[in-house]
């Protein structure tokens, strides 16, 4: 039941600012006004939430705050004008990336649209790349339910993409003794929401499972269905198998306007043209609120909360089996999980992350204070930890909305548009269940208006790049014969060979930033942080795609690694294989 929102006025000017007011914006609350800070934009919000509206949209100012508007590409074509298409896509993270490979299981024409030159660019890279088991969120939420099954999919989807996934559990730690007052609670909990596999250990269980650990540990709760993968990775497999099944992918392409007859949607301009879909899908992460106004249909707003990460060298990675945490005792309350210690699929240890409010949907710089106070929540947990094992540290934005839920659904008002929006944790956990449920909505909206039939040359399968430093001898060697180029290291800090920089660049989504590549193979993400290699990747870059050295990028457009053309990129010729010390 909705309560009166100029009830809700008055508690927003008694507890936050006298100059914020409140009116009905069709099924939502609208937050109009002007306050001092962020955080009284925030607190407002909050109040307003979960009061009987849909949603929250915050329109409310900061005095003197200027909000940097969203980063466009320079890139102005008519590349895409007048395109048809069933179903457009908005937005290449890992959400828009299974929708569009779901979606592929159906003979109709597919674009997706991302306005950066590569895949997961924001949150998709930029979290811990944990398969959560579904236990933290609210009963009945959009995000247990979604969580629950998107960790079940996981198996069968990594496997079908060739994408590394390991379900080694999470280990909760607790330094009293309250198993005995948890366990009841926690099970009930786990049987209404579905989560298995969970274990209740004693001091001694924890010692022979995780030894490492703190000694004053009382007990803990193992989950068993926990898992970790690499979220990029997980988002270039399921836009290439998407893309070897027929969808489309446009980068650098950013949606400006959306005209609307009626209660449908007749195009979308973007910077390369007008695009003319049947259905859109709005997955565009921290600007899907944005999206939603542009076609008048904002019954939402994400206030982008963002979290510090720590990666450490790959020299601790023996130390945890999996993931380790010591959090709060809440489980469903609050806006992080409260972060940990993951062993992540490529060996490293990830510390983090925390949580804050801030006001900018793509600041990723980290704070001195903040990582401090990463540091010295977590690396207690296991003492032969030092912050020397530090080699890098980032930062990430979660779209979080005000009701802190997945917005997964057909639009109340825009009859084809549907929302895969408000994707915070454990998104990355719930997008294979989250795909499968926008293509049920999206293939109940065609069948309106076109016959869809099954694409019968489906193909689930994608081959994954061999990574060399995981193989036997006789596997290297074997691999090696047919293609030299697997057995020239590039990285030597992880063991890369120019092989598989050269596969990378070939996939079916194309690549061509250094970010891109390590991203995907991993050279760069060792102790040296491409101290060593870059030179090397430029030159390969180079050669698979013809572009100059001074045309290459970091990560995109305002990257440039090198400012005019140079005569030779590197002197020192890379090692071949059987001159460099490979650990087996």
């Amino acid at each position: 039941m909705e309560i009166d929102y100029l009830k809700i006025q008055r508690k927003i000017q008694k507890d936050v600012n006298k100059e914020v007011y409140c009116s009905k914006l069709g099924s939502s609350i609208l937050l109009e006004g002007e306050v001092l800070s962020w955080n009284e934009v925030i607190k407002a919000g909050k109040i307003a939430s979960k009061k009987g509206y849909k949603g929250v949209v915050n329109r409310i100012a900061v005095k003197g705050l200027d909000i940097p508007k969203i980063k466009s590409p320079s890139i102005n074509d008519n590349l895409l004008d007048n395109k048809k298409v069933d179903v457009l896509i908005i937005g290449g993270g890992v959400i828009g990336s299974a929708i569009a490979r779901e979606l592929s299981k159906w003979q109709i024409s597919i674009l997706l649209v991302e306005k950066e030159e590569d895949l997961a660019m924001h949150t998709s890279s930029r979290n811990d790349g944990m398969v959560h088991p579904g236990i933290e969120a609210p009963i009945g939420s959009k995000k247990s339910i979604f969580n629950v099954r998107g960790n079940e999919l996981y198996t069968k989807v990594t496997k079908e993409l060739g994408v590394d996934f390991n379900r080694c559990g999470s280990t909760v730690l607790f330094e009293k003794n309250i198993i005995k007052i948890a366990k009841p609670l926690i099970m009930i909990r786990a049987k209404k929401v579905g989560v298995k596999d969970i274990t209740f250990l004693s001091k001694e269980e924890v010692r022979k499972m995780e030894p490492n650990v703190l000694d004053n540990i009382a007990g803990a709760i193992h989950f068993g269905t926990t898992g970790v993968l690499s979220p990029y990775k997980m988002t270039y497999a399921y836009a290439e198998n998407a893309a070897m099944n027929g969808v489309e992918f446009s980068f650098n392409t950013i949606v400006s306007s959306i005209n609307r007859e009626g209660n449908e949607i007749s195009s979308v301009g973007t910077n390369r043209g007008t695009i003319y879909p049947k259905v859109v899908i709005n997955a565009a992460g921290v600007y899907a609120d944005k999206i939603a106004a542009m076609a008048n249909d904002q019954f939402f707003t994400i206030h982008p909360r963002k979290g510090e990460s720590l990666i450490l060298d790959k020299k601790t990675g023996n130390l945890i089996n999996g993931v380790v945490a010591m959090p709060s005792l809440s489980l469903s309350k609050g806006n992080t999980k409260g972060g940990g210690l993951i062993k992540t699929i490529e060996g490293n240890i990830l510390v983090g992350p925390d949580a804050y409010e801030q006001p900018y949907r793509e600041d990723y710089s980290t704070n001195k204070e903040n990582i401090e106070n990463v540091i010295n929540k977590h690396l207690k947990i296991v003492p032969k930890i030092s912050k020397g094992d530090v080699i890098t540290y980032y930062s990430g934005i979660r779209a979080a909305t005000y009701e802190e839920d997945f917005i997964i659904e057909q639009s109340e008002y825009v009859r084809n548009l549907i929302y895969a929006a408000g994707i915070q944790s454990p998104g990355l956990a719930s997008a294979p269940a989250i795909a499968e449920e926008i293509e049920k909505i999206t293939c109940n909206l065609l069948k309106n208006k076109i016959e869809i039939k099954p694409n019968i040359n489906w193909n689930p399968i994608r081959l994954g790049i061999p990574e060399i430093r995981n193989l036997s001898f006789e596997e290297r060697s074997k691999i090696i014969k047919k293609r030299p180029s697997y057995g020239e290291i590039i990285c030597r800090c992880e063991e890369i060979s120019k092989g598989e920089i050269e596969d990378a660049l070939r996939s079916p989504i194309p690549v061509t930033t250094l970010d891109g590549i390590k991203k995907r193979v991993r050279p760069g993400a060792g102790r040296c942080q491409g101290g060593f290699c870059t030179p090397y990747l430029l030159e390969i870059i180079k050669n698979e795609t013809g572009r100059n050295f001074n045309e290459i990028t970091k990560n995109g457009e305002g990257s440039r690694i090198l400012i005019e053309e140079v005569q030779q990129v590197y002197k020192e010729k890379p090692k071949n294989d059987s001159e460099v010390e490979i650990n087996e």
